[in-house]
């Protein structure tokens, strides 16, 4: 009996010291897995980060080119997907996507006296547009076309400078999708409605350019092409702070909220 009791102790004794091991062990792997975890996050992050300066590094190279070499290739490429050509009953006009949901912004005399307004994408998707608004005594005008697309981003007109490069997108003549090189020549120029909103430039421009971006060496939109003084190398552009306060004010009377 005595025996039978002290081999039944060791029993116990040893089955708790491997029970101990066993959650020792436990919790050692426990603290690989959570080790393991957080080096596999780590390793997510700083991916994401490369991506991401990659991306980055890509923009910059495509900048460089424009402002050294006065190549705009790279931004042409690019910026192009989110240009339009309007087709109406009675004209034909440029216009850009401001979102990606499909607003999209024109001159106003663009749909002056039509009836419907088709849009087509650079890769000659053809859309029915809606009109969301317009305002006049600034020529601008909203559209709306069902879809994801690529849009452009509007720039702060602020910082553009006299000499600055620009290039415009546009339909001239009907040639769909044109890109001119050009100079900003002045700022705040007055325009037909008596205000000083608008860039000068030497960028060629003529009927059909209407309503399309112009867009600095950034990519970024910094005016709409609106008219040709007579004479050559006279272009005017309404800057791109006013085309957003005036979006923003047609699309807050139509649909109440503003887009850009």
């Amino acid at each position: 009996m005595y025996t039978l009791i002290v081999r039944t102790t060791q029993l116990s004794y040893q089955i708790n010291n491997t029970y101990t091991e066993i959650k020792n062990d436990e919790k050692e792997i426990n603290v690989k897995i959570s080790q393991l975890s957080e080096s596999l996050i780590s390793a997510q992050s700083d991916l994401n980060k490369i991506s991401a300066t990659q991306s980055s590094f890509e923009k910059q190279i495509v900048q460089l080119k424009a402002s050294t070499s006065a190549d705009f290739s790279g931004i042409i490429e690019q910026d192009i997907k989110g240009v339009v050509t309007i087709k109406t009953d009675v004209a034909q006009g440029t216009g850009f996507l401001l979102t990606g949901d499909g607003y999209v912004v024109t001159n106003a005399h663009v749909l002056s006296g039509a009836h419907y307004a088709n849009l087509y994408t650079y890769e000659d998707a053809k859309y029915s547009a809606d009109l969301i608004g317009y305002d006049s005594d600034i020529d601008l005008a909203v559209l709306k076309i069902s879809g994801n697309f690529h849009n452009l981003a509007l720039g702060n007109s602020n910082d553009v400078r006299v000499g600055e490069k620009v290039i415009a997108i546009g339909n001239p003549l009907g040639l769909s999708f044109s890109a001119t090189e050009g100079i900003i020549s002045a700022t705040d120029r007055e325009g037909s409605n008596n205000l000083p909103y608008y860039f000068q430039t030497d960028a060629a421009l003529n009927p059909g350019n209407s309503g399309g971006p112009l867009i600095d060496k950034q990519g970024e939109v910094i005016g709409i092409n609106n008219f040709k003084a007579a004479g050559e190398n006279l272009g005017f552009a309404l800057e791109s702070n006013y085309i957003k306060e005036t979006v923003n004010s047609i699309t807050q009377q139509a649909i109440n909220q503003t887009i850009v």
